[in-house]
């Protein structure tokens, strides 16, 4: 079977992103398909290019890089122009590119349309990964307040939803909410997933690291509103108010907050509150194999508890306890199998009781750390998570 992959934000481990598309893929292709990635130039992933479109072989998987680039640091209208760019240059590939299945990615909601052409034009069947809930999300944050545009938006939305064959949703709740809305009767829900063999396997944590293992809170990915950044310094503000400083929230990422939140910190002198730049993933593993536990923080809004970040399943793999505070289908899963936290997204204090009382009673993480690695081979396996999703795909050829 030939598939075509549309996905702005490709990485192979060696980036500092996700990697559920290139581990489900080069899946793919171990079974026989033959899979081809249209992507461009994320700021966290590995993937460069140095001409307008440059085809390189990932593990089997054919990528075609469309150079164009994408930052979380870019203004709002220069990431609009490059989502819109993208959505241009691919419609090329979705005309001409030969396929039996063509999967649109979604966010951003713009590369439904190389999709949406690939389906009507070419009468290809057509997979919607939705990502995140989309406009719903823009909406419930204010990105998209003129009503004219929310309008369009959900026009936009249900077209997608009612042009595909198959919707692959990133959780539970975001599967729940299309099957609700948009009545579409062939939803399934495919987490992101952890490299097990990557994320279980212990590793010795650099010299370089200046703290001791398990004395630290350990956040990775975009600092940002959305993310709620700021509740994580006001916490490690707190834990130097009480003197415990012991105690270190450490962020590893890039982002809107970085910066100003860098600035609050050296001016207030929290000094337990660390961010570092972006490495690559194989890096990153045993950092947070060594941590105290993995914070996983949101913006309090309904939209954002169907979220699906990587950063809970690979801590899972890693053996770390975590703590969230969405109000959705990780809270249910954490309450249930008791391998982490649910905590108010506005309520600083309580994040630093939890962290005291995880940091002078150590047995807690030991006596979880077996279970998270048993939950994420059983439910969040990369193997395993590509199998489900291609099957479902087969299903439909």
């Amino acid at each position: 079977m030939k598939i075509v992959y549309f996905y702005q934000y490709f990485s192979t481990p060696k980036g500092a992103w996700g990697t559920r598309v290139y581990e489900f893929a080069s899946e793919w292709v171990k079974k026989g398909h033959e899979v081809t990635v249209v992507t461009s130039v994320y700021a966290k992933s590995d993937i460069t290019a140095s001409k307008l479109v440059e085809d390189k072989i990932y593990d089997g998987i054919h990528v075609k890089i469309l150079n164009v680039l994408i930052d979380n640091k870019q203004s709002k209208t220069k990431r609009i122009a490059s989502f819109l760019k993208y959505a241009i240059l691919s419609t090329y590939y979705a005309l001409t590119l030969k396929a039996d299945i063509v999967i649109a990615s979604s966010g951003p909601i713009t590369v439904g349309i190389p999709g949406l052409l690939a389906k009507y034009i070419r009468g290809r069947k057509l997979v919607f990964e939705t990502r995140d809930l989309w406009p719903e999300g823009a909406i419930e944050l204010g990105i998209i307040k003129n009503k004219k545009l929310q309008k369009l938006a959900y026009w936009f939305e249900k077209t997608c939803y009612k042009a595909s064959t198959l919707i692959v949703s990133l959780s539970p709740g975001m599967q729940k909410y299309i099957e609700e809305k948009h009545k579409h009767k062939n939803v399934i829900s495919v987490t992101n997933a952890a490299n097990i063999e990557l994320f279980s396997t212990e590793k010795s944590v650099d010299a370089d690291v200046p703290f001791k293992s398990y004395s630290y809170a350990i956040y990775t990915g975009n600092i940002g509103e959305v993310n709620n950044s700021y509740w994580l310094f006001e916490a490690a503000k707190i834990l130097k108010e009480k003197g415990r400083d012991d105690i270190i929230i450490l962020l590893i990422g890039e982002g809107q907050q970085k910066e100003e939140l860098l600035c609050k910190a050296k001016e207030e002198q929290v000094s337990n509150f660390i961010i570092w730049n972006l490495m690559p993933k194989e890096k990153l593993v045993p950092i947070i194999q060594h941590a105290l536990v993995s914070l996983v923080p949101l913006k309090g809004t309904p939209v954002l508890d169907t979220s699906s970040p990587n950063k809970f399943f690979e801590s899972l793999a890693a053996g770390v306890p975590i703590i969230q505070n969405t109000n959705g289908w990780m809270k249910d899963f954490l309450e249930e199998h008791q391998v982490g936290y649910t905590i108010n997204p506005n309520d600083a204090m309580a994040l630093t009781q939890k962290l005291i009382e995880l940091f002078d009673h150590q047995t807690i993480r030991i006596e979880k750390k077996q279970t998270a690695i048993a939950l994420a081979k059983k439910h969040f396996d990369k193997n395993v998570l590509a199998q489900k999703m291609i099957n479902a795909i087969e299903k439909i050829k």
